[in-house]
């Protein structure tokens, strides 16, 4: 069960927000002991609200589910020892702070590799490790300006536009938690471990594959199109009486079966609609011709037309449609996790054999500091040495 596969495996995991959390979240998603390290002050990602869970926001709470919270303050001497102490027995650690800010405390790769070199060392940053940009911050809404991702979004005359879900921060988690996994086959092999260098423009990049790799074949700079896809026609959504409807009949004899259950078979040898390619060029009267059409009758109506037809299709839905969506409910992505203080909550769940995964309960986000006392026992520390530590302000 891929809910078990990473038992036995202990993750530091100094992220804040949300790209490193998503990271660390599938890890324990998957069995891995992850320890969240704040500072004093808590993960930033906590005053990211509305919404609110007690005093937590809810995208705190969606990005750190299984984890236990240690509160260290690394300027303090004394909080700084127990995160060398923690790396000992750790196998890998993930950081998202500006290039060289680990390395001035001392928990740099090159410091602690020194003595653990198995260790798998795994740094999320804005731009990457090195280079011009290497010191500049960034977050998701900069990377997708940044990367032209937003230059894409949108419709056209209308003012920039960015995804509302943070896609860069999140497929940059996705890709760390990859080059880890892959690093720790590797280190199977060789028992040694690694510098992962993992950062929010690669992979806004590499969410852009077919746009850059079409440009940088033609040189044409893409537009904002709203719903079309810029290589494909229709593949787009289209306006109901009472709703929007997502239609993709772009390949196969699907263009001329759409234009038989719109009434009109004349369309599918109009010379400007014969190919995609040719539908992509006339696009703007193509969607006259058919939303004409589509605004005659309701969703429901062309849902059912359609699918008869094995026309892709789906109609534009909200997050309350997930709630009773058939599908959504038997694959058991939304999850969830009994919290002892603030009831049930209800997040996405670990996105791969979902239904398998969702029988096995979710653990909740840490409050700030919950595990302190346990870990510090944990790692010998002396009812004396905690108390001091608590009372210093290095642990929390």
């Amino acid at each position: 069960m891929l809910r078990n596969a990473l038992q036995g495996l202990t993750v530091l995991d100094f992220t804040q927000i949300a790209a490193g959390p998503t990271c660390t979240m599938l890890l324990a998603d998957m069995g891995a002991r992850v320890i969240k390290i704040e500072p004093p002050e808590g993960d930033l990602g906590r005053t990211l609200g509305p919404a609110w869970v007690g005093e937590s926001s809810a995208l705190y709470h969606g990005f750190n589910r299984g984890k236990q919270g240690l509160c260290l303050d690394l300027k303090n001497p004394a909080g700084l020892a127990v995160a060398k102490r923690l790396v000992e027995s750790a196998d890998v650690l993930i950081e998202s702070m500006r290039p060289g800010v680990m390395a001035r405390l001392g928990l740099g790769y090159e410091a602690l590799s020194e003595s653990h070199p198995a260790l798998i060392y795994c740094s999320i940053s804005a731009y990457g490790q090195q280079g011009p940009y290497a010191d500049r911050a960034g977050v998701d809404g900069i990377l997708q300006a940044d990367s032209g991702l937003m230059s894409l979004i949108g419709i056209p005359g209308a003012p920039p536009c960015k995804v509302q879900a943070p896609v860069v921060d999140v497929v940059t988690g996705y890709m760390a938690c990859m080059a880890i996994l892959a690093k720790l086959q590797a280190r199977h092999r060789d028992g040694q471990g690694g510098h992962l260098d993992v950062s929010l423009m690669n992979s806004a990049l590499a969410l852009q594959q077919s746009s850059i790799s079409s440009y940088l074949r033609e040189g044409e700079l893409p537009t904002p199109i709203g719903s079309a896809a810029p290589y494909s026609a229709p593949n787009e959504a289209f306006q109901a009486e009472d709703g929007w409807i997502m239609v993709a009949a772009y390949n196969g004899n699907r263009w001329e079966r759409l234009c038989t259950v719109l009434g009109h078979p004349e369309w599918a040898g109009d010379p400007r609609f014969v190919s995609s390619a040719q539908r992509v060029v006339h696009r703007a009267e193509m969607q006259d011709a058919l939303n004409t059409v589509f605004r005659t009758r309701n969703t429901a109506h062309w849902l059912e037309k359609l699918r008869a037809a094995d026309i892709l299709c789906a109609r534009v839905a909200d997050y309350s449609d997930l709630l009773n969506h058939p599908q959504i409910a038997e694959n058991g992505m939304l999850a969830s996790i009994a919290h002892p203080r603030h009831g049930m909550l209800r997040v996405p769940g670990f996105p791969v054999n979902s239904a398998e995964a969702g029988k096995q309960p979710y653990k909740p986000a840490p409050d700030k500091g919950e595990h302190s006392r346990e870990l510090l026992a944990e790692m010998g520390f002396s009812e004396l040495e905690v108390a001091q530590m608590l009372e210093s302000g290095a642990v929390i």
